[in-house]
């Protein structure tokens, strides 16, 4: 049964992945975009009836809301939402700029929530739906050089992590995508640099620069095979709360958390020793 889904950031990566294979399937697609071009107009006209795109700046919570009123008034149902839009952004803390930080907070944070929060009343009322986020297996492990970036995808995660209790009982599912490095446009184009500091040279923190550069070698994870995953997880029922993508995503997830895990262990006589006897 064909399906109606909503997603943002449809002109490159992911989005853009999700989009071709889902209009292919017979689907339709409202797509998101903050800037026209011609892989989108191509698509357009060659979906011309299950492709709907509107322009939408993430951070701007008008049209945030104005793009979805609009899309359930014209659309009368839309099963899934897909938030997608989003970038990386690389540099030690102390290299970034306020407008760095702000931005990045409002795009892939802030932007994230509000797509949510929006969309919630009408799923609610429509009594189903699902929700996908695209985070990173950056919402689970950090890295030097990093810092920003995973504080929105660990942010968005708490934030999802609640929701998917809160919307429950209204058989609505929301799940949290976890891709690991993927052949994208996220590396090899839309990333965003700080303006680096040498005193960061021959650090950890730099060590980005070399996964930046395609002469490296380039991303394991197939952009492609990934949206497939994600498509598939609509479903499954109950909604997987967290999907790891990618065997190195997954390795080191496991890691961390496992590090994690003991470290917490290792604290339960000094947490006892604070409660009230």
């Amino acid at each position: 049964m064909s399906k109606t889904w909503l997603i943002t950031g449809i002109s490159s990566g992911f989005g853009k992945a999700l989009t071709e294979q889902l209009l292919a399937n017979g689907d339709t697609v409202i797509g998101t975009v903050r800037k026209d071009n011609k892989d989108i107009r191509d698509l357009q006209e060659n979906f011309p009836d299950t492709l709907d795109v509107s322009h939408l700046d993430v951070t701007n919570l008008d049209e945030i809301h104005q793009v979805v009123k609009d899309a359930f008034s014209k659309h009368k149902q839309i099963d899934v939402l897909i938030n997608n839009a989003g970038y990386g952004l690389f540099g030690a803390a102390e290299e970034l700029s306020d407008d760095d930080v702000n931005l990045i907070l409002a795009t892939n944070l802030t932007g994230s929530i509000q797509m949510i929060r929006s969309f919630i009343p009408y799923l609610r009322k429509q009594g189903h739906g699902r929700i996908i986020q695209i985070s990173s297996y950056g919402g689970q492990v950090a890295y030097p050089g990093n810092s920003m970036y995973h504080a929105t995808k660990f942010g968005i995660e708490g934030f999802c992590e609640a929701v998917a209790q809160e919307l429950k009982p209204f058989n609505i599912g929301v799940t949290i995508i976890e891709p690991g490095g993927a052949r994208t446009e996220f590396r090899y184009g839309s990333a965003h640099v700080a303006n680096l500091m040498p005193e960061y040279d021959q650090t950890p923190t730099h060590d980005f620069l070399k996964m930046l550069d395609p002469a490296n070698g380039l991303a394991p994870g197939d952009p492609s095979k990934m949206a497939s995953r994600i498509i598939e997880t609509v479903d499954q029922t109950p909604a997987p709360l967290h999907v790891v993508l990618g065997s190195k995503a997954l390795r080191e997830t496991i890691l961390r958390l496992t590090d994690r895990l003991h470290e917490y262990q290792s604290e339960t006589d000094m947490a006892a020793s604070t409660d009230i006897e």
